[in-house]
């Protein structure tokens, strides 16, 4: 049976037991989303495996059966991203874990990346895991669980040049979930931010990246960018699903998780440049708080 029709196969009953979950997956032709999407149906769990391509994804289907339910979805078509949802409960019965993984990064400075190659970036990396909460969460009200996961970087804390507004969808991705996480939670729905460090994932493919049209001032600044990038450390995708399967698996899973070893101490320096900064300038930013003496009134 093709794909494209697994929608009309009769709906599979419901699992159980405290280690076998449902997964709804987004991204997963290649990188962390595959990675993760085979650990899981091979620890037992169901997954609904979803692609912008069917193609790319259909040795699944070979490999794991009835296990897996494969979907096409382009995050950014809202329609598509609330029929897939609904067919994915209505297939295994349940949704444990709705899992946020498809993105891009834009590669280009900030004076060269247009205004159009933004709102496509934000359509994929932000708008588009939006529809994917928003359809869920019925669902996942109703069951009173759930645990909604998104892959962030450490990026959504720290930046790099050339791909600031990468960086910076992460970022926005970060407040969206941690407000989130707050807003769902007296109806029993977890929320986790997996944050991955620098990875040998296909992330730096062609079909991860698109880049802004250049401008020749910025020709050796990104070609030095490039060369240090190459003297980064990767960690192994293949590591990660042991740590990912802790958390998902823990009755209080953390709001912020790093995969590798790096993403604390980079983040944690940057964290105490910051406090440093606004320490060294405490007793200006206080005293924009209130006015007194005679200048009061004159306002």
């Amino acid at each position: 049976m093709s794909p494209q029709n697994e929608s009309s196969v009769a709906p599979l009953k419901p699992v159980s037991g405290p280690s076998t979950k449902v997964w709804f997956i987004t991204g997963t032709s290649r990188g962390f989303g595959r990675v993760w999407a085979e650990a899981a149906l091979k620890r037992g769990d169901r997954v609904v495996a979803t692609a912008r391509k069917l193609e790319s994804i259909t040795s699944l289907k070979d490999k794991y059966g009835e296990n897996v339910l494969l979907l096409e979805l382009d995050v950014t078509k809202h329609e598509q991203v609330k029929k897939a949802v609904s067919q994915a409960h209505a297939h295994f019965g349940k949704l444990d874990i709705v899992f946020n993984n498809a993105g891009y990064s834009l590669v280009g400075t900030i004076e060269e990346a247009s205004a159009a190659d933004l709102r496509e970036l934000y359509e994929t990396n932000v708008i588009g895991p939006v529809s994917v909460i928003q359809a869920a969460l019925p669902i996942l009200r109703e069951q009173g669980s759930g645990h909604i996961l998104g892959t962030s970087s450490n990026l959504g804390h720290v930046t790099l040049p050339v791909i600031g507004y990468y960086c910076s969808s992460k970022w926005a991705f970060e407040a969206i979930h941690e407000s989130l996480a707050a807003e769902v939670k007296d109806f029993g729905i977890k929320v986790t931010i997996i944050e991955p460090g620098a990875y040998a994932t296909e992330f730096g493919s062609p079909e991860s990246l698109k880049f802004a049209k250049g401008l020749d001032i910025y020709t050796d600044f990104k070609a030095q960018f490039a060369q240090s990038l190459k003297t980064i450390e990767r960690g192994d995708p293949n590591a990660t699903p042991t740590a990912l399967f802790k958390v998902v698996d823990s009755e209080n899973p953390p709001l912020r998780f790093f995969l590798g070893k790096d993403c604390l101490p980079g983040v944690r320096a940057a964290y105490q440049e910051r406090l440093t900064t606004w320490e060294a300038w405490e007793e200006v930013s206080s005293a924009a708080q209130t006015l007194s003496g005679p200048n009061k009134s004159e306002i």
